[in-house]
């Protein structure tokens, strides 16, 4: 019998700057149990832990290799940071995919991953989005940067920038701009980027940053801006297979990840090879 697809965004206590974080995470708070808790009974299944912004893309290649196999691994989304923790805490993950390789060295440097496995999997760019019905965009060019004047009084929502990635390197290309001492104040922080791209698709926030991909995948909202790709790192998505993993389930599903088609499915949503 097929196990059971699961899928969780792994959330950690909410650090919203303000009242329209509260209020998203009170829509959200339905699923907050931690996942090393929810998938004890799913051993037999290939747990991947991936970031949150790879849910849309990565529930499609998961579906396609279920159709191939007849397995079906359990998805678990959250935070990179976020996930790092629970696996080092020893939540079951077979696989791990961060957005960014400050996580992956974390797991890395507490012997959480088999090192041999690890690899880039794929890329993404940063982007400034805003609410579908609005228009207009924001110059994010050097020495014309004008998000500080457009938000007002307005918050801006972005991944925690203390330890989200979106949210670090959303930062990073703040601060090379010079906008991050204008707008540290109007920051309204969120668990994971897929709940930044929330608040601005729910209309309250009026600009937020967050992965090209998610403002793909996410209707209400629309690209104002693209980051400079030299304003911040390069946005690297880096997968291993874990220590504790499974490797008759784990390594089969790794492989599928790297095959044309998965990667085609990848770029299909915006993802570009690292």
């Amino acid at each position: 019998m097929k196990a059971v697809v699961t899928v969780v965004i792994a959330r950690r206590k909410s650090h919203a700057l303000n009242n329209a974080g509260t209020m998203l995470h009170r829509a959200l708070g339905v699923a907050t149990v931690g996942a090393c808790l929810l998938f004890a009974g799913h051993a037999a299944a290939q747990q991947v832990y991936a970031a949150a912004s790879m849910k849309n893309a990565l529930d499609d290649v998961s579906a396609a290799y279920t159709k191939e196999t007849g397995k079906t691994p359990v998805l678990v989304y959250g935070a990179s940071s976020t996930l790092a923790r629970q696996i080092e805490k020893g939540a079951p993950a077979d696989v791990f995919i961060s957005a960014d390789q400050d996580w992956m060295d974390y797991a890395q440097k507490h012997d959480l991953i088999d090192t041999s496995t690890r690899h880039n999997l794929l890329g993404n760019a940063l982007v400034l989005i805003a609410p579908a019905a609005t228009t207009g965009n924001v110059d994010l060019t050097p020495g014309a940067a004008d998000l500080d004047a457009k938000l007002g009084n307005g918050k801006l929502a972005m991944g925690d920038p203390a330890h989200v990635p979106a949210g670090l390197y959303g930062k990073a290309a703040l601060e090379k701009l010079g906008l991050w001492p204008k707008v540290q104040g109007k920051v309204a922080a969120a668990d994971n980027v897929r709940n930044a791209l929330l608040l601005v698709a729910r209309g309250e926030a009026p600009y937020g940053i967050v992965y090209k991909t998610d403002a793909n995948a996410e209707k209400r909202v629309r690209i104002a801006g693209t980051f400079p790709a030299d304003s911040h790192a390069p946005i690297v998505y880096p997968v291993a297979v874990t220590k504790r993993a499974n490797r008759a389930d784990a390594d089969p599903f790794y492989r599928f990840l790297q095959t044309p088609a998965a990667q085609a499915t990848f770029q299909r949503f915006g993802f570009t090879r690292p």
